[in-house]
């Protein structure tokens, strides 16, 4: 789903991103500005800047930044799109469908019959709008809960498993009967129409041959899969008997990618913000097993192995993050695998550890046969992500001999090049020096991660810095966007390309002459729309955090003139030098004249 970014820039100049994070992060009043401890790290001091001028939020300790739309992304791990609806449906206002996708659709209709085929167009186009999937979704699960109550056979199966009626009415729990369109008593259209559609968009029906269609789920306990918004966007289903496949998700749809996903992720998530940690199990029962036991901070991946996507939704939440798996071969795959995805997402602070079963037990038997105590108590045994990373490794090599000891090295190269975290990466590699007995420093070369460790340390270090005049500039464009109008654009034309700041400012006079309507802005607080893709979006965050004092007390004009006369002078200056660098038998007359004025001015 595209939409405009005129959209969002209006819709963020007309909601306060103070009133977007106080009731999720409270705020406090801070001189002109908003303060908090940062919901995104660990820390005492608060760091968490808001400002109500600029509408955007800065995070001196770990550096995030954003706007209104970021934050609900970043805290409530909403897509882009998920963010916009629920702040244009606070404020009152329509998101605008892509008209153009509407009308590609309706181009391809056959223009003997083009009444017909329009209507057939708008028919499918609302079969695929979310609004409508999640109204049918909605339906479905009512309707597999109501067969639950029925069903003597899905009942008993549940009490065999030990789950209480509460509970299952908790997780909406339900139950598909077994026959091939049991859904056709609820949807009136089942077999054609928009409402066929949806109910197949939505993943709930198979089209066979000849367009047949039937109910992808029979005869299995139903545990709805819900968005971090509480909307229904897929089902998992648990065959009763013996079959295959045991479990049967929801195909991907445009409500549900399952490697995004994690079950019961949106009920979990204030428990898991209350106990400080998340742990992470296989599958349903597991989950609704160890809620009814008071262990609230569960999630599960939904047949899949711990994804990227997984671990950034985890880590946004808590500092510790427990996987806990069966005790058998593939349990500790499953596990190898989740390390593997978790490596590019540490950052020193955040905790990842490895709980492995007794043998026999999953987390449904083991808490059952052990009670909630015992089985927190367990999970202390969890292995740090340091620890399993090694362990894992030591099975496939002999440290007795030199070739056991360069295999490690070997085999650990891959794994900690993705390590972001400096003061991990040099933890681990003391300890691959401690079991290889190679030199730390002859490890960083041969890893060539050296370099990358003490560049990142020397990122972290708080230091005093000089604005260049560039940066000055970029500064004043994004506090205040107006004085793009007074820019005079020859005088940047020789800007250099070797620059960061430079090419930066390049690209900024660019967006602004792309989208004129924002240099008559009165501020910058929606210029940051424009910079999602842009390579430099980075440095305008941290330049416009640089903003977060400026009042009304700055005299704009002053400085937007001292800007433009040291970028002024530095041109000059760099020009210079670039004659100077000339034989004087090999300058031009123009050249030298030109050096003569120069030097003069």
């Amino acid at each position: 789903m595209f939409i405009p970014p005129s959209f969002i820039h209006e819709l963020l100049n007309r909601v306060d991103i103070v009133d977007v994070i106080d009731p999720l992060v409270p705020l406090k009043k801070k001189g002109a500005n908003y303060g908090a401890c940062c919901p995104f790290h660990n820390e005492k001091t608060p760091s968490f800047t808001v400002s109500p001028t600029k509408q955007f939020y800065h995070c001196f300790g770990c550096g995030v930044h954003g706007n209104a739309i970021n934050f609900l992304m970043e805290f409530s791990g909403l897509s882009f799109v998920d963010a916009v609806n629920d702040l244009a449906e606070q404020i009152g206002l329509q998101v605008p469908v892509q008209q153009k996708e509407v009308d590609s659709n309706r181009s391809r209709a056959d223009s003997r019959n083009s009444f017909s085929m329009k209507e057939d167009d708008e028919q499918r186009v609302a079969a695929e709008r979310p609004e409508n999937l999640y109204e049918v979704m909605k339906l479905a699960a009512q309707y597999y809960r109501a067969q639950l109550k029925n069903s003597e056979k899905a009942i008993a199966y549940l009490k065999k498993r030990g789950l209480t009626g509460e509970t299952a009415a908790h997780f909406a729990i339900g139950y598909a009967p077994d026959g091939w369109q049991n859904l056709k008593s609820v949807f009136n259209d089942y077999q054609s129409g928009a409402g066929a559609d949806a109910l197949k968009n939505a993943g709930l029906v198979i089209e066979g041959s000849a367009q047949k269609r039937y109910d992808r789920f029979r005869d299995r306990i139903i545990f709805p899969i819900l968005s971090l918004k509480g909307m229904i966007v897929g089902f998992g289903g648990r065959i009763l008997g013996q079959g295959d496949p045991k479990y049967l998700n929801s195909p991907e749809t445009q409500l549900f990618a399952k490697g995004h996903e994690l079950y019961n992720f949106f009920s979990a998530r204030r428990a898991i913000r209350q106990t400080g940690r998340a742990l992470v199990v296989e599958g349903y029962m597991d989950v609704v097993a160890l809620h009814q036991h008071g262990i609230e901070y569960v999630v599960a991946a939904l047949g899949t192995a711990i994804t990227p996507f997984h671990i950034q939704k985890l880590l946004r939440q808590t500092d510790n993050v427990v996987f806990c798996f069966d005790g058998d071969n593939a349990g500790k795959k499953a596990a190898y695998r989740a390390m593997e995805n978790s490596l590019p997402y540490l950052v020193d602070g955040k905790n990842l550890s490895f709980l492995f079963l007794p043998e026999g037990e999953d987390p449904d038997s083991y808490v059952r046969h052990v009670g909630k105590e015992a089985f927190e108590d367990f999970l202390e045994n969890a292995l740090p992500l340091s620890v399993f990373l090694f362990k894992s490794l030591l099975v496939h090599v002999d440290l007795q001999t030199d070739e056991g000891r360069a295999k490690l090295v070997r085999d650990a190269k891959p794994l900690l090049k993705q390590i972001s975290a400096p003061a991990l990466v040099l933890m681990l590699l003391k300890r691959l020096s401690e079991l290889t007995n190679i030199s730390q420093r002859e490890l960083e070369e041969m890893l060539q991660i050296k370099r990358t460790v003490a560049s990142r340390v020397r990122d972290k270090a708080p230091r005093p810095r000089l604005v260049t005049p560039v940066r000055w500039l970029i500064q004043i464009l994004l506090y205040q966007p107006v004085y793009f109008k007074k820019l005079d654009r020859s005088l940047l034309a020789n800007l250099g390309s070797l620059h960061e700041e430079e090419r930066a400012l390049k690209a900024l006079i660019e967006i602004s002459d792309k989208h004129p309507h924002i240099v008559d802005e009165t501020s910058g607080s929606s210029l940051m729309v424009y910079f999602q893709d842009n390579p430099h979006r980075g440095l305008f965050e941290t330049i416009e955090s640089e903003t977060l004092e400026w009042d009304n007390a700055i005299d704009l004009e002053a400085e937007f003139s001292g800007a433009l006369m040291r970028i002024q002078e530095m041109q000059r200056k760099r020009r210079m030098a670039e004659l100077h660098s000339k034989p004087l038998n090999s300058m031009t007359i123009e050249e030298k004249q030109e050096l003569k004025r120069l030097a003069m001015s």
